[in-house]
């Protein structure tokens, strides 16, 4: 299975994709695609097209996606919430099953703890992917995107075929916790 991850932003979107086979991660792509100043229509586009551009070459199976936290600046925050959107439009228009983490639980999937900083994240996807070199900032976090995919899309399988007999119980899952 081939998994692209996505870590978008208005300047610089990252973007990773690796393979998946059993429990084995293979490195097969990363890198940016980079906004010149312009109108935000003009950005947008650009984000837009450089993800279809990378689906059409790397024909992902399934895609993962940075969710975007609400930051002190709520306009940074809105900007970053419409180059999510140009991104995972792309997504959803090349017909890919579009999962969505957040920075903590992409810290927690790949370095074990969401207070990691980013130079741990970079440390460790080049480790866990046995890269020669450090990979850029985003495109790190766009690998650790799709690595937590790689390694939840399991969790959430096994979740699925046993919760049938956990609502006979009376159990549910909520936010990826067992309740009753």
């Amino acid at each position: 299975m081939k998994i692209l991850g996505i870590d978008p932003g208005l300047r610089t979107t990252g973007f990773g994709v690796i393979h998946k086979q059993g429990s084995k991660l293979t490195y097969i792509a990363s890198g940016t695609i980079k906004t010149v100043e312009g109108t935000l229509p003009e950005r947008l586009k650009t984000i837009l097209s450089g993800v279809t551009e990378i689906i059409q070459t790397y024909q992902p199976d399934c895609a993962a996606i940075e969710k975007v936290f609400v930051n002190v600046n709520p306009q940074s925050t809105l900007l970053l919430g419409q180059a999510r959107g140009a991104a995972i439009c792309a997504l959803v228009q090349a017909d890919l099953n579009v999962a969505e983490y957040t920075a903590l639980q992409v810290k927690q999937g790949v370095v074990g703890h969401g207070k990691a900083k980013k130079e741990q994240v970079q440390d460790m996807v080049q480790r866990l992917l046995s890269l020669s070199g450090t990979p850029s900032s985003d495109a790190a976090d766009a690998l650790g995107v799709a690595i937590c995919h790689a390694h939840s899309g399991d969790t959430l399988k096994t979740l699925g075929a046993i919760a049938p007999e956990l609502a006979k119980k009376g159990l549910r899952v909520r936010a990826g916790r067992l309740i009753g």
